[in-house]
């Protein structure tokens, strides 16, 4: 791997390539070249190898990529090779999908427990998960090595249970409330807001098509 750091655009393309390549592994492809590859995901050929050449050379010249070989490569670029427990705060409705989609994941990131503050909502069931009160989850989060938190509680009370997430030892956060966090350096923390997703389309509505393939072109290499 390359001593240079590497961009959130290029990791953010990893899992993109990853599962189109287990959907190719699923139908028996054994290589694939990067012309196949940005043809089908719509991306440059040119940054495709580019994006795996910062992480090592698995190409050969005149055959491409070995498919399952890649796939291996690319898990243990993401960690992926290993379980990663997660956790969710918050098991309104987003966070009875989340939970009940954690069953369907093939990759090895796993919601192991799910939290609320609302009495009703404590000790009811989502999917195989029971919802717990927040005061076990620092116990909960030792117990169970959990890595990842999960928020998908109203944007008010979002950045105190961040702050319950990282003092209990949480390295990362998906945050689904509408709102901007803040923590250490040390935390890597990504939103996941639909609203801002929503509304940055309905630009796109009245301003041609054009602009968004030319934003596709130069995104961040």
């Amino acid at each position: 791997m390359k001593s240079e750091k590497i961009s959130e655009a290029v990791v953010r393309r990893l899992p993109v390539y990853l599962r189109y390549l287990n959907d190719l592994n699923k139908r028996e492809v054994a290589t694939v070249s990067s012309q196949e590859l940005g043809q089908k995901l719509d991306l440059n050929p040119a940054q495709i190898r580019k994006d795996l050449a910062y992480f090592g050379d698995f190409g050969r010249k005149g055959i491409g990529y070995d498919v399952s070989y890649l796939i291996e490569k690319i898990r243990h670029i993401l960690n992926l090779d290993q379980q990663i427990n997660a956790v969710l705060v918050g098991a309104g409705n987003l966070g009875h999908a989340l939970s009940n989609y954690n069953l369907y994941l093939r990759e090895n990131i796993k919601i192991v427990a799910v939290f609320d503050e609302n009495p009703k909502k404590i000790g009811t069931r989502i999917s195989t998960l029971t919802v717990q009160p927040m005061d076990e989850i620092s116990d909960t989060i030792k117990s169970k090595n959990i890595r990842i938190g999960i928020i998908t509680v109203p944007d008010v009370e979002a950045q105190n249970v961040a702050d319950r997430l990282i003092a209990s030892g949480i390295e990362a956060i998906l945050n689904f409330a509408p709102t901007i966090l803040k923590a250490p350096a040390s935390i890597r923390i990504h939103a996941a807001d639909f609203t801002t997703d929503l509304l940055s389309l309905a630009y796109y509505l009245d301003n041609g098509k054009d602009e968004s393939a030319d934003d596709r072109e130069h995104e961040d290499k």
